[in-house]
């Protein structure tokens, strides 16, 4: 049988639609990410969400769909005013914290996560919180050992202030000149690997592109281009390769 293209062309529609109907009503078409987060395989969290699988897409609202901590409570711990702090994406927060002298980010929100749902979490790294967020955990039930590490890595709300401030008593200004000397000197001879570390920074610091190249497994981009920007592009874990380069830098201190 010879089917006209009018025919035709309305089965293709029935089929097409008909398809999306099925699945619909079955469960299996989705049009949106579900942003699920990974579980704790064994042990006694498992089948529970992982704060460690947290990423910069997710919002406070999938933070709370996979964690149970309200978009405010996020919102008030890092600080941010939003008009609705549920779209609000985790990523967004290294751009606001961008000044700052420690880094904020989403290993920030993973931490305050964890330590807030009472889940296990690794803390062989260093990861930075803000005062306000570690307020917030020290109200809830922590270990001698999450109460030592909060202590060591909390931001003063203040620390920016403190550092641009101007004096308010009307010292002489070439009493003020050694100290913003030393200050100076001392960040210029800083060698840390941050957010904002370019490569070029830390093939100045001694090491090799070679190295550099081993540390990523990928050759290594423009020497302009921040660590952190070519981790986010290449879909690699940026507090993986930030201590693997700090090591190397501190082979050539």
């Amino acid at each position: 049988m010879n089917l006209t293209s009018k025919p035709l062309a309305a089965i293709i529609v029935i089929i097409l639609f008909g398809g999306i109907a099925l699945t619909t009503a079955m469960g299996w078409w989705q049009t949106m990410s579900t942003k699920e987060a990974a579980t704790f395989t064994e042990g006694e969290f498992a089948g529970q969400a992982n704060p460690a699988d947290i990423r910069g897409s997710y919002t406070f609202g999938d933070v709370e769909k996979n964690f149970g901590i309200p978009p405010s409570v996020m919102a008030q711990a890092f600080e941010v005013e939003s008009g609705d702090p549920a779209a609000y994406q985790v990523k967004n927060l290294e751009e606001a914290y961008t000044d700052s002298e420690f880094e904020i980010g989403t290993a920030s929100v993973r931490l305050f996560v964890a330590f807030y749902s009472g889940l296990p979490f690794d803390l062989s790294t260093d990861i930075y919180l803000p005062e306000e967020a570690a307020g917030l955990l020290k109200e809830r039930t922590l270990t001698p050992e999450q109460l030592r590490y909060l202590e060591a890595h909390t931001v003063p709300s203040s620390a920016s202030a403190a550092v641009t401030a101007p004096e308010a008593d009307s010292a002489p200004a070439v009493e003020s000149t050694p100290a913003a000397e030393s200050t100076s000197s001392e960040e210029s001879t800083e060698k840390l690997v941050k957010g904002k570390t370019t490569f070029q920074e830390i093939l100045d610091w001694g090491v090799s592109q070679e190295v550099i190249e081993q540390v990523i497994g990928k050759p290594m981009p423009n020497p302009l281009t921040k660590v952190k920007d070519f981790c986010t592009e290449q879909g690699l874990n940026f507090e993986t390769i930030k201590p693997a380069l700090q090591a190397e830098v501190d082979k050539v201190k």
